[in-house]
């Protein structure tokens, strides 16, 4: 739109100056011929009486006639065997400066143009020649004068009302042309919003009755999007085939690491429920990965952090577990278990770690909200922080676990776009953990 308004405003100056100029140049050189013609006129009206002018010329424009209307006529002898003057009715008695012919030559037709300030001010083009009246050699000079000022405020005139309507027909011309950009993009405008319906899971598909221009576009992106959805499916039945091939051999080594007991025994139970927790991780990341930017599902928030804050409390007796909420009731764009479980994790943390005190607060940020969990523990070390978040890392052997909770959180966040960061709590002194995740549209 910007360009085309650009190149209509260029479009209807450069119009409007040509026409103007070509105006200007027609008015003015069909002036100079209406002077011309005005001349041989009053020309062919004057002759010699006993060696006076005499004559009535007569150019038939009326403004001849009127005082100091700007346009006039003279006629004066050259040498001194002519006598006597003649003046149109609207010179009277006045005098028009003559410049010199070595200023102002005359042409091959014996004629020169010139121009002059009348007695009433106004600039007056001038056209001039001598002629020869007898046989005697008297000559006369001849002038006709014509009001420039009157002709220049015509062409002015005229180039007001060019420009007005050319800006009337330019401003009409862009409205227009930006009526129809806008009306032919708002099938795209509607493309657009149901894409993100889709994407929010609201809808499944594009609706294709739009015009024949977009229609090819919509079918395609509905079998892209039957394309993604049989992918997930696909993904999803192979995650569930593969729980169900490693469910059994596990359970196997589990069963006989209790029938082995021993030291033996419990190191091979540790592994197989790290074998366990290690085979739910990826699992979980296949499963978001395949529903990751086909559907995206939706889970109310406080709810959820709610019965999070109530069990961490009852598991954890001796602990102050409070749940701040600073912000209305907020929509995960994702699903209710998987922010169950990263928030689970962080909470598990604080409770293991945590003294007396553990603070799980929820905050609105720039594109998304803030899930916080603080304690009052010892905290971590800057070098600590991404040993913390590699998998299988344990900072502290002497506290049951795996090893693997702040890794599910690290990776399931990422998987949704969000971000986790770890630092010292300001208010508990221990350690904060802050969740960034993405908000649902409405």
């Amino acid at each position: 739109m910007t360009l085309s308004t650009l190149w209509t405003i260029v479009s209807f100056v450069a119009i409007a100056t040509i026409i103007s100029a070509l105006y200007g140049d027609a008015r003015l050189q069909s002036f100079k011929q209406l002077l011309s013609a005005h001349l041989f006129s009053v020309i062919a009206s004057v002759s010699v009486n006993d060696g006076t002018l005499a004559g009535r010329p007569d150019p038939g424009e009326v403004r001849y006639s009127s005082p100091l209307s700007g346009w006039y006529w003279s006629v004066d002898p050259v040498g001194d065997n002519l006598k006597g003057s003649l003046r149109s009715i609207s010179l009277g008695d006045k005098a028009i400066d003559s410049p010199s012919t070595l200023l102002v030559p005359f042409d091959t037709s014996f004629q020169r143009s010139y121009t002059e300030t009348g007695p009433n001010g106004q600039q007056l083009s001038v056209v001039e020649t001598e002629v020869v009246l007898d046989a005697e050699n008297r000559v006369a000079r001849f002038r006709v004068m014509g009001n420039l000022s009157e002709v220049e405020g015509e062409i002015a005139d005229f180039r007001h009302t060019l420009y007005f309507y050319l800006g009337i027909f330019g401003l009409g011309g862009t409205l227009i042309n930006a009526a129809v950009i806008l009306v032919g993009l708002r099938p795209l405008d509607r493309v657009r919003r149901t894409l993100a319906d889709i994407r929010e899971g609201k809808v499944s598909r594009l609706n294709e009755n739009l015009p024949d221009e977009i229609a090819p576009l919509a079918r395609e992106m509905n079998a892209l999007i039957e394309n993604n959805r049989r992918i997930m499916d696909r993904s999803r039945t192979q995650v569930g085939n593969l729980a169900h091939s490693l469910k059994t051999p596990l359970s196997v080594l589990v069963n006989e690491s209790r029938t082995i007991g021993g030291t033996e025994g419990r190191l091979i139970a540790e592994q197989s429920a790290a074998m366990q927790m290690q085979v739910q991780h990826y699992l979980q990341r296949a499963r978001i990965a395949a529903q990751r930017d086909s559907v995206v599902f939706r889970a109310p928030v406080t709810p959820i952090l709610a019965r999070l804050a109530r069990v961490t409390a009852k598991l954890n007796p001796d602990k102050d577990v409070r749940f701040d909420n600073h912000m209305e009731d907020v929509i995960f764009a994702g699903e209710e278990e998987d922010l169950e479980e990263m928030v689970g994790n962080l909470l598990e943390n604080a409770g293991k770690w945590g003294k007396s005190i553990i603070r799980l607060a929820l905050a609105k940020v720039e594109n998304g909200f803030e899930i916080s969990v603080d304690d009052d523990g010892s905290g971590l070390a800057s070098e600590q922080i991404k040993d913390a978040i590699t998998r299988g890392k344990r900072l502290d052997e002497s506290k049951p676990g795996t090893g693997l909770g702040l890794s599910i959180v690290h990776d399931t966040v990422r998987e949704y776009g969000g971000t986790l960061r770890l630092e010292r709590s300001v208010d508990l002194g221990g350690l904060s953990a802050r969740l960034t995740l993405p908000i649902a549209g409405n």
